[in-house]
């Protein structure tokens, strides 16, 4: 859903232009704010513009100059969520700092919040807005977090550069996305130890990965 209210998309990327200034960077903060409260409580069924106007008060009509639909908001304020939730590791290695990642992922994946992150991709089929907004605030951020660990990995020597970090993540997260999606397998600390085993025994066949199930 959309409003005649809403800004203009941002060329190339299909974000709003919103308002700027100090009262409307300050609403812009409110319906965030408010709208992750929702995500919490009732996930993104309980997201509804309606709800988030009430919540954060601010009106419906102003939401919409800052977002083109009510699945955008969401998206941004769920990515904000994940950040805050998935600080990046630092275990010494490249390959430690992966795994450790993969793990926190899929925790975060089985979380309740796992369940607000596959009703955001359900909604982003239907709504190419809100899947814009799904794409920035959500994959960007994750994608660039990623980025940061394999670029540690170049500069210690432990990470291949030719490979390329897109396929890096794929091969890293998308298994979690789809078993988080499909509930065909468990989202088990075990069953992510597995998985980053497995994955980085080919992304980085150099380093041994000292397992908790057998310490050295």
């Amino acid at each position: 859903m959309t409003a005649s209210t809403g800004g203009t998309p941002a060329p190339g990327d299909g974000i709003l232009e919103r308002p700027r200034g100090a009262r409307s960077d300050r609403l812009h903060a409110q319906v965030l704010a408010a709208t992750q409260e929702l995500l919490r409580e009732g996930g993104l069924p309980a997201a509804t513009v309606d709800a988030i106007a009430q919540r954060s008060r601010v009106s419906k009509a102003t939401i919409y100059k800052h977002w083109p639909s009510r699945t955008a908001v969401a998206a941004k304020a769920f990515g904000l969520m994940m950040a805050e939730a998935l600080p990046l590791p630092d275990t010494g290695s490249t390959r430690g700092d992966l795994a450790e990642q993969v793990r926190r992922v899929s925790a975060f994946y089985a979380s309740d919040l796992g369940a607000v992150f596959a009703q955001l991709v359900a909604a982003c089929v239907d709504d190419p807005a809100g899947a814009a907004y799904f794409r920035k605030y959500f994959l960007a951020g994750r994608r660039a977090a990623i980025t940061e660990l394999w670029q540690r990995g170049i500069d210690r020597g432990e990470a291949d550069p030719a490979i390329p970090v897109d396929d890096v993540i794929d091969i890293l997260f998308g298994p979690l996305i789809f078993r988080r999606l499909a509930g065909h397998y468990t989202l088990t600390d075990e069953h992510a130890a597995t998985l980053a085993d497995n994955a980085l025994a080919g992304l980085l066949p150099n380093q041994v990965l000292p397992s908790a199930r057998n310490p050295v």
